[in-house]
C-alpha cells in the first residue's frame, strides 16, 4: 500500500482528494497548517498540523512516504498583486525546499497542483492547450510558473518524478465564500444572505468552471497514470461569464423569493479576461473525464450552502 502525503489536504480541493484517494486504497497523511483537522476524515488518515515550510517537520512527515500531492499555497492573484514579495517568500522558497527533500529521500511520484487560470496569461487561442505560451500577468501566476520550472529542473537534475496539473476554476460544496478566490461560492452565499455581489467589468471575466470532485479525480488520475515531467490541464472546456453564472443562480434565488444585488466595478489589472482550458491531454493519457455537469454541480452547491449556512 503506497503512502501518500497530501500537503494542504484540509483545504477545499485537498479534502476532496483525500476522500477519493482513500477509496483507491492509499495510506494517507495530511500536512496542513490548520491546527484542527476536518470533522470527517477517512478511517486511518493521519493528520499533522504544521507549516510545510518547516524543514525539520517536513523531513519527519515524509520519512516513510512514497508519494506527494502538493496543494498548499498561501496567496491568490489579488493578494499576490498587493504584496508580490510575500508571494515569493511564502510559496516559492518553501516549495523549492520541498523539492530538495523529496528528491533526497526518493519520492516515487510527486504531483504539483499549479494553476490553469493564471499560468497562461492572456490567451492567444481558445481553448488553451498545455503548449500555449506562458505569460502570466499576476505575481501569483508568475510564482506558480516559477515553481513549475523548478520542478522541471529537479526532474532533470535529480530525477524527481514530478507531474504538474493546472486546474481551472473549481467550485462546489464546502468552498469558503467571501474570499478573494471562488466566485460561485461567494455569489451563492451573497444571494442567500442578501449581500451585494461585486462584478469587475460589465460582464465580468469568462472562466472555465469545473466541479471540485472532477478536479480531485484529475489530480488522482495524474498521480496514478500521469507521465513524469509532464503537465496536464484539468478543465471543462466551456467558458462562462460572471453574468452567465448569475443567470444560472437566478432560478434558484427566485424559488426562495430572493433578489440578487449586483454592483459593477472597474476591471482589475491582474484578471485574465478569458480562460478556458483544453483537457484533451489528460483525457487521452490517463482516462480522466468530466463526471459532473455544470447544471448538476451548481445545483448541488446551491443546496449545500442553503442547508449548511442559513
Amino acid at each position: 500500500m503506497n503512502h501518500c502525503c497530501i500537503i494542504g489536504g484540509a483545504g477545499f480541493i485537498g479534502y476532496e482528494v483525500v476522500d477519493k484517494l482513500s477509496a483507491v486504497g492509499k495510506r494517507i497523511t495530511i500536512l496542513d497548517r490548520n491546527p484542527n483537522p476536518p470533522k470527517t476524515l477517512p478511517k486511518g488518515t493521519r493528520y499533522v498540523p504544521g507549516d510545510f515550510g518547516n524543514k525539520t517537520l517536513l523531513q519527519e512527515v515524509l520519512r516513510d512516504v512514497d508519494e506527494v500531492i502538493h496543494l498548499a499555497y498561501s496567496s491568490v492573484p489579488k493578494t499576490s498583486f498587493e504584496d508580490p514579495i510575500m508571494d515569493i517568500q511564502q510559496n516559492l522558497l518553501p516549495t523549492v525546499r520541498l523539492f530538495e527533500i523529496a528528491s533526497a529521500i526518493g519520492i516515487k511520484k510527486f504531483v504539483l497542483v499549479s494553476s490553469g487560470g493564471t499560468i497562461y496569461g492572456k490567451a492567444n487561442s481558445i481553448p488553451i492547450r498545455e503548449d500555449h505560451p506562458t505569460n502570466p500577468i499576476s505575481p501569483y501566476g508568475i510564482t506558480k510558473l516559477a515553481i513549475e520550472k523548478y520542478g522541471n529542473m529537479f526532474y532533470e537534475s535529480y530525477g524527481l518524478p514530478i507531474i504538474s496539473v493546472r486546474p481551472a476554476n473549481a467550485y462546489g460544496e464546502r468552498q469558503i465564500p467571501f474570499t478573494p478566490q471562488g466566485f460561485i461560492a461567494t455569489a451563492i452565499a451573497s444571494i442567500q444572505e442578501k449581500k451585494e455581489i461585486l462584478i469587475f467589468g460589465k460582464s465580468g471575466t469568462i472562466r472555465d468552471y469545473i466541479y471540485v470532485g472532477d478536479v480531485a479525480n484529475g489530480i488522482i488520475a495524474a498521480l496514478l497514470h500521469g507521465k513524469p515531467n509532464s503537465c496536464y490541464n484539468i478543465g471543462s472546456g466551456v467558458g462562462r461569464s460572471i453574468k452567465e453564472v448569475l443567470n444560472q443562480l437566478y432560478s434558484f434565488a427566485k424559488s426562495l423569493q430572493l433578489k440578487p444585488r449586483i454592483r459593477i466595478l472597474p476591471t482589475r489589472p491582474f484578471d485574465v479576461p478569458v480562460n478556458i482550458l483544453d483537457s484533451t491531454k489528460i483525457q487521452k493519457e490517463t482516462g480522466w473525464k468530466i463526471l459532473t455537469s455544470f447544471d448538476e454541480g451548481i445545483e448541488r452547491t446551491w443546496k449545500w450552502f442553503y442547508e449548511n449556512r442559513l
